[in-house]
């Protein structure tokens, strides 16, 4: 199957995609994850580095031989990562970039032009866990491509995806949500199948009632919850694979729980025309900073 027949926007081949790189481990995992995504889709592959990222999250950057942070200069950021994408994937074509800015408006500005962003996550004591890395909400909150932060494993190496399965949270308007575009995108290019979540809760005070009396969902909220996942599968091709699951609960809860068996967590982020403040919404920002795999932000128009 070719990439253009799956691109969330109809974007063309020419887009590359985009990983912010900062010399860390994580963002060198963002590299090889970014390789494979450029390799799946037939793209090209853009590194870039915004040399004053460590005003944000510390200078703690892979060297080799001990080398002090505070030597390694940008060229050797990017020529790292340079080697290290050739090397995961040969056959994709890779140029870099050095951005004399701070990252957040330095990534903003180049996902104008991406096809997607990729973005390694530092998280690992309660402090940055719970800060996640100002560069990475900032910038999922802010872009105009979809952008992919790897949550979960702290290996520092992007594997092949142990679950074999996409998973989507279902918002509240999943007529042609990109969210669901690219989900389902990314679920064929990957041959996976895709697994399309939404969550309801119960009014306060209702008592509960059997499914097997009423003949069918147990409360109106759940009905609704199920015409919504429908709606956004409306799209979806008959050769895709695709679970359909509602969960009564916090729609966070929900998706953080579905993470852990999920290679790609895929949620979407309301974008308001002339509000520049972070767009992100609780429940993007929720699973960015708890989720247990890769997480994707895709903007969607209000």
């Amino acid at each position: 199957m070719s990439a253009s027949a799956v691109h969330a926007y109809g974007e063309p081949l020419e887009l590359p995609v985009v990983v912010g790189v900062d010399g860390s481990e994580p963002s060198l995992r963002a590299v090889d994850w970014a390789a494979d995504e450029a390799a799946l889709r037939g793209a090209s592959l853009r590194l870039v580095y915004a040399s004053l990222w460590e005003r944000y999250e510390g200078a703690s950057r892979a060297t080799d031989f001990g080398e002090a942070s505070e030597e390694v200069m940008a060229e050797d950021i990017v020529r790292t990562a340079e080697r290290r994408a050739r090397h995961r994937r040969p056959g994709v074509k890779v140029s870099t970039d050095v951005l004399p800015e701070e990252p957040e408006y330095g990534l903003v500005r180049e996902s104008r032009s991406a096809l997607a962003m990729v973005l390694g996550c530092r998280g690992r004591s309660a402090v940055t866990e719970a800060l996640l890395g100002s560069v990475s909400v900032a910038v999922a909150g802010r872009a105009r491509c979809p952008v992919i932060v790897l949550r979960g494993s702290h290996d520092n190496q992007a594997r092949i995806g142990a679950h074999g399965r996409i998973a989507l949270g279902v918002g509240e308007k999943p007529a042609g949500s990109a969210a669901a575009r690219f989900a389902i995108g990314e679920a064929l290019l990957r041959r996976v199948p895709l697994e399309a979540v939404r969550a309801w809760r119960r009014p306060l005070h209702e008592p509960p009632a059997h499914p097997l009396i009423v003949g069918g969902p147990a409360h109106l909220e759940e009905q609704q919850a199920v015409d919504l996942v429908e709606e956004a599968l409306r799209d979806a091709p008959a050769d895709l694979r695709v679970r359909r699951r509602t969960v009564e609960g916090y729609a966070r809860d929900a998706l953080i729980a579905v993470s852990r068996e999920a290679d790609l967590l895929v949620v979407g982020a309301r974008r308001r025309q002339g509000h520049f403040g972070l767009q992100l919404g609780r429940v993007a920002h929720g699973v960015l900073h708890h989720a247990a795999c890769p997480v994707a932000v895709v903007p969607e128009p209000a």
